[in-house]
Parts: C-alpha cells; sequence; structure tokens
C-alpha cells in the first residue's frame, strides 16, 4: 500500500493527489491522509516547522497500517529526514523526486509560488548537490491554496513564469515546484520542455 501524507490541512489538495495517483497507478493500492493539524498550506518555513509533529504522527500511523511506501505530499520535503529515521519503508519526498529526474535531463529551473519559498527549495537543491544543475529557483506569485481554489487563473500565471524560464534561464526541464501544481502539465502540453511534477516523478521511483 502507497500512502500520500499531505502535510496541510486542505483536505481538497489531498483529493487532487490522491485522483492523480490512482489515474496513474491504477493497478496500486493507493491512500490519501491529511494533516488536520498542520497548516492550510505551506509556505516558507514557519509553515513547514509547524507542520512536521504532526505529520511525523501520520508517517508512524502509515507505517503500522501496513503502508508499503510513503510520499510526503510537499514539495519542500518538510519532514523528509526525521520521517525516514522513524519508520524502515521507502519514505519518498516529491520535491527530491522531481529533482533528481530533472537531473537526469541536464539544467533545469524550479517554478515555485510565493519568494518566501524560495530559499527553502534553494536549501534543499543544495543539500541535494544539484545547485550546479539548478539554474533558478522562481517564484509565480501565486499562493498555494490558489491553486485549487482559483486553478483557471493561477495554472496560466504558473505557466506564464515557466515560460519565461525557459526564455532566459538556459534549461532542458522546469520543476513545477508545489504539490498543487499537480495539474499544471496537462494544461500545456505543447511547452517547449518537460514540465516535471513530485508526485508523478514520487510515483515513478514506487514502479522501479
Amino acid at each position: 500500500m502507497i500512502v500520500i501524507i499531505n502535510p496541510n490541512s486542505t483536505a481538497a489538495m489531498t483529493e487532487t493527489l490522491l485522483t492523480t495517483a490512482r489515474q496513474m497507478c491504477p493497478d496500486a493500492q493507493i491512500e490519501g491522509w491529511t494533516s488536520h493539524d498542520g497548516p492550510p498550506a505551506i509556505q516558507g518555513p514557519q509553515d513547514g516547522a509547524a507542520c512536521i509533529p504532526p505529520l511525523l504522527k501520520l508517517v508512524q500511523k502509515a507505517y503500522a497500517a501496513g503502508a508499503s511506501v510513503i510520499i510526503i505530499g510537499c514539495f519542500d520535503d518538510t519532514g523528509l529526514t526525521e520521517a525516514r529515521a522513524l519508520v524502515p519503508c521507502p519514505v519518498i519526498g516529491i520535491g527530491q523526486a522531481a529533482y533528481d529526474r530533472a537531473a537526469q535531463l541536464g539544467r533545469f529551473s524550479v517554478v515555485t509560488t510565493l519568494a518566501v519559498s524560495i530559499p527553502v527549495l534553494e536549501g534543499n537543491i543544495a543539500a541535494l548537490g544539484l545547485t550546479p544543475l539548478c539554474a533558478r529557483v522562481r517564484a509565480s506569485g501565486v499562493p498555494v491554496l490558489d491553486l485549487d481554489i482559483d486553478p483557471a487563473t493561477a495554472i496560466p500565471r504558473v505557466l506564464a513564469e515557466a515560460r519565461q524560464a525557459v526564455a532566459e534561464d538556459g534549461i532542458s526541464a522546469i520543476v513545477l515546484g508545489c504539490a498543487g501544481m499537480v495539474d499544471v502539465a496537462a494544461n500545456a502540453p505543447d511547452f517547449p520542455v518537460p514540465l516535471i511534477d513530485g508526485l508523478r516523478a514520487a510515483l515513478e521511483r514506487t514502479m522501479q
């Protein structure tokens, strides 16, 4: 069983992740869990710190319930190191999975939500040793919850920033830097470089 844990308390985002995962892996047993004690969205280090204690409780609960793989459904990879230390099954962060996939293609840029998230993502990229391959982490100016509440407005803004990255950064791929961006690539089937979504990258790992 694969358990996707959303560290924020927005259940609609969990459902979006779960629907996408089940479409991609129709034969797998997949559950989506929401951290109801977490913040509504994770935007910056304060939200990240607040979500870790309830997230880790869910990680332990998921393993006890029989999870063979746990996916942390936050692009900041919030609590990932702590979660891996708690349980023996694989725990996959969607951020790390996306960066690893992008690095296979060459130089990449990240398009995330708000500027407050940039230092966190830059730190994660540095910790993975991928800074030389990352041209830039860009903020689209789209709040996390807008991706769920008003995708018709939010997704074009994300894609506009991604197109600017292609024009300016000399890259081979775009990493979509938010779990809420899971539907962005489907809205741009002819995008000039791959748009890498962390959830799909994480699920690909489970199938290897």
